[in-house]
């Protein structure tokens, strides 16, 4: 019986000439939650896409600077991975024309890998006439000429995420004594609730415990907070996944960050999954208690 292909793993294989955004579609994907892997010799590439082995999606970057590089040895991998039964094959061909192409080396200034010791309208035309048969076995097709970058993502998006770009948040706990985490988006001061550290039965546990959380939640200014927190992240959280970002981070800080940060954090990032983000969980401080 044949499977569904909403079933399989996806794996897209990225290649063109070199200057058509490959690198950049890699990093799309990779922001898509996508394994990606960039100029792998192509002989390692089946046992790294062995069937028993990839359990999440996969984006191989594959040109004319991978190591053993022929036309016919990318369309014999092709022709592998077409035999792998649990595997949904893309092969994303970048393309443009030869004057962006040429144009996009003359800004960079860097030499092209086809004609290190010649011009790059030498190497431009090499490639081109190298790829030629990769083009014609692609899946997909996308010239790159008249994109930007923020455009083209737009196009890679649209193509492997359909349903919207993900976003991956992670919301987390800390002490204020240890100073604020590096690269958090937004912190919140919760040192203004009331303290479970001051109640003896409640000092050796933390925010994870359920009579912790209780009594932080008791604080009658707790419910507010917490409300317009939550409201305020519903609210940013489609408009950062329009800006384009991939990762968005929220902290709450306490005195200890045992408890009060700690209670925030998970009731923060529960509420969010049942909303259906996609959401971890990190409590600095207890990382050497877990």
């Amino acid at each position: 019986m044949e499977q569904r292909k909403d079933t399989l793993t996806p794996l897209v294989l990225v290649t063109g000439p070199s200057g058509a955004g490959r690198s950049s579609s890699i990093n799309v994907l990779e922001d898509l939650g996508f394994e990606a892997i960039d100029n792998l010799p192509l002989r390692l590439l089946p046992r790294l896409v062995m069937t028993d082995k990839i359990e999440s999606p996969m984006a191989l970057g594959l040109d004319c600077r991978n190591r053993d590089f022929t036309p016919e040895a990318l369309l014999e991998l092709i022709a592998v991975f077409e035999g792998y039964q649990n595997i949904a094959l893309t092969v994303l061909y970048l393309d443009a024309r030869p004057d962006v192409l040429l144009r996009r080396y003359s800004e960079t200034r860097r030499r092209h890998p086809l004609a290190p010791a010649e011009t790059p309208e030498i190497g431009v035309t090499r490639d081109l006439d190298l790829m030629r048969p990769i083009r014609e076995r692609a899946d997909l097709l996308l010239d790159t000429s008249d994109l930007n970058v923020h455009q083209l993502k737009a196009e890679i998006e649209h193509w492997f995420a359909p349903n919207g770009r993900s976003l991956a948040l992670s919301v987390q706990s800390f002490s204020y004594k240890r100073g604020i985490p590096h690269s958090v988006d937004m912190v919140f001061d919760c040192r203004f609730l009331t303290n479970p550290y001051w109640q003896e039965g409640l000092r050796g546990m933390d925010g994870r415990d359920a009579a912790v959380q209780a009594h932080v939640k008791a604080d009658p200014r707790y419910s507010e907070f917490f409300d317009r927190v939550l409201g305020l992240a519903q609210m940013l959280l489609p408009a950062y996944r329009e800006e384009g970002k991939s990762h968005l981070s929220i902290a709450f800080g306490c005195t200890g960050g045992q408890h009060r940060s700690v209670t925030l954090a998970e009731t923060l990032a529960k509420a969010l999954a049942e909303d259906g983000q996609q959401v971890s969980i990190r409590h600095r401080e207890l990382q050497g208690q877990q």
